[in-house]
């Protein structure tokens, strides 16, 4: 089976790259098609790979300011050829499962979310507070048409699977079509616990974008009396600093080392926002450690309140700083924690999404 791989963009790892990873190992042969690929910030196993980049490679800053070109986005996934392929694997958040493949060439789209600042999340990335008035005014005509854009290619896969029961809501919401869930990976080899014991600070581990709201994470540590350490970058960052104002430790992009060591340390890891599923609070789990997460999205099918964690009812400080706060100063059980992690495991996704993308790829029964 000769397949193509297709994944929006590779500028760093997260939780969409790990699964990426994983199918990387289990097709070795396999070939990628991505609109831009940052060299270096990706994992060697997928740098290995034979990668085919869009026009959006040759544009000025694209490597750092690739989302300014979000509208040229669908003519640049539409250009690619799949004419030397057996199946088409894309691996899609923004437009990678609008891939145009040959007739008679099956399309198995793995699916993080249908495109979110198209959707329900305008506000969050171009509303008025996000890049004032004007902007904003300028932006809702390109979304919508974005959004029409995003509709109508929605029966270019075959098939869709989702990374949670949430995400697979969202497909048949706005796509129309039915999708199975496969969990995606954590590494629960690698994020394990040890000795260490846990210090008195709250952990974000997260790209610095508008719907993580790490501002309100940042407020409830306040209120809470609990310090905050945040690890990741974003083109929020400028903006979290200056609203942090000393409040909160900016660390950056760390290597997964560090990362694992923060998570070992953290007193409880944090999730302000409302998540598709949420790779971090497993991650922490695997190292046993709780978490504090909104009650909406995807969380509610990673974290246990009680045995885990704390679900947080609305999205408010108060709320999340009572949460915090009721962590603290509840015992949760290090082993069971992990053992929760074990079932979302690496090798139990590689053998469900290999079964998918080797067997028979069906179009669903909308």
């Amino acid at each position: 089976m000769k397949l193509a791989l297709v994944h929006d963009w590779l500028t760093g790892m997260r939780g969409g790259e790990k699964a990426l990873e994983v199918v990387c190992e289990r097709f070795p042969e396999a070939e990628l098609f991505t609109l831009l690929h940052v060299r270096g910030s990706v994992s060697p196993i997928i740098e290995r790979r034979p990668i085919h980049t869009s026009f959006v490679q040759t544009l000025p800053g694209a490597a750092r300011f690739y989302r300014n070109y979000l509208p040229l986005f669908p003519a640049a996934i539409q250009r690619f050829s799949f004419d030397r392929f057996d199946r088409v694997l894309s691996l899609s958040h923004c437009v990678a499962k609008s891939a145009v493949t040959p007739r008679g060439v099956p399309h198995l789209c793995y699916c993080f979310t249908p495109m979110r600042y198209a959707w329900d999340q305008f506000d969050a990335y171009f509303g008025t507070d996000r890049i004032g008035r004007a902007g904003s005014a300028v932006m809702r005509p390109v979304m919508a048409r974005m959004a029409r854009w995003d509709r109508d290619t929605a029966d270019r896969p075959d098939r869709y699977v989702a990374i949670s029961h949430y995400v697979a809501g969202r497909i048949g919401r706005y796509y129309n079509r039915v999708a199975s869930v496969v969990y995606p990976p954590v590494d629960t080899d690698f994020y394990r616990p040890d000795d260490t014991a846990p210090e008195p600070f709250a952990l974000i581990v997260s790209a610095l974008v508008p719907y993580k709201r790490i501002e309100l994470a940042i407020d409830a540590c306040e209120r809470a009396g609990v310090p905050l350490k945040i690890v990741g970058d974003g083109p929020e960052r400028t903006s979290l600093e200056r609203h942090a104002d000393g409040r909160a430790n900016f660390l950056g992009r760390l290597s997964n080392e560090d990362v694992r060591s923060l998570y070992r340390r953290a007193r409880v890891v944090l999730l302000p926002g409302e998540e598709d599923f949420g790779i971090v609070p497993l991650e922490a789990h695997a190292c046993g450690r709780p978490v504090v997460a909104l009650k909406r999205g995807g969380t509610l099918e990673t974290v246990v309140p009680g045995t885990t964690g704390v679900l947080v009812e609305d999205m408010s400080v108060e709320a999340f700083a009572e949460g915090i706060v009721e962590a603290n100063n509840a015992h949760f059980d290090q082993g069971v924690i992990r053992a929760h992690a074990e079932t979302f495991g690496r090798e139990r996704f590689g053998d469900q999404i290999e079964a998918l993308a080797r067997g028979p790829i069906q179009a669903d029964q909308r």
